[in-house]
């Protein structure tokens, strides 16, 4: 948990309206209490020191200016079973615009984490919960398919008492 001199930050791409209020509330309803809104994660969880924030900052403007908007399409459903009990909306097109997105953000200076999988760019829409919920959400969303332009990014953060709130979106491209 982040104390006064650190504080937790993610990175991730948001799903547009109408499919990020669809998938938050699939989330919901499949009981995961972490439900955050639906998108598609650049930088896991990361502890930093709050004096770092400037310098992260920094360079994920950097990082948003050297790559260009990209299309990303959404497309039914994939699972980390039996490794992790998470079932989410795969990526089916983007893929490679979000792995070099998220190694340029991961190059950040004096910011180290610790992976325990690859990086594997998806939307998580039912995780840790009974696998009969797993199941139902894998095939309810099998059909699932959306296709829209990413522009940009977001920094949220977490102090430890509150929810993740969104800090900066940076823009693709400037």
């Amino acid at each position: 948990m982040p104390s006064g001199d650190t504080i937790q930050i993610g990175i991730a791409v948001d799903i547009p309206e109408p499919w990020g209020s669809q998938l938050t509330r699939r989330r919901v309803e499949a009981g995961d209490a972490l439900a955050v809104p639906a998108h598609v994660t650049l930088l896991g969880p990361t502890e930093i020191p709050t004096a770092s924030l400037p310098a992260v900052e920094r360079h994920l403007g950097d990082v948003a200016a050297a790559h260009p908007p990209f299309a990303l399409h959404l497309r039914g459903t994939g699972t980390f079973r039996p490794v992790t009990q998470v079932v989410f909306v795969t990526v089916a097109a983007g893929i490679s615009e979000c792995e070099l997105l998220a190694a340029a953000i991961a190059a950040v200076p004096d910011v180290h984490r610790e992976l325990r999988f690859p990086y594997h760019p998806h939307v998580t829409v039912a995780q840790d919960v009974s696998p009969e919920a797993l199941d139902k959400v894998y095939e309810d969303l099998a059909d699932f398919s959306a296709m829209f332009q990413v522009d940009a990014f977001t920094l949220f953060s977490h102090s430890g008492a509150a929810r993740w709130q969104p800090r900066r979106d940076f823009r693709l491209g400037n």
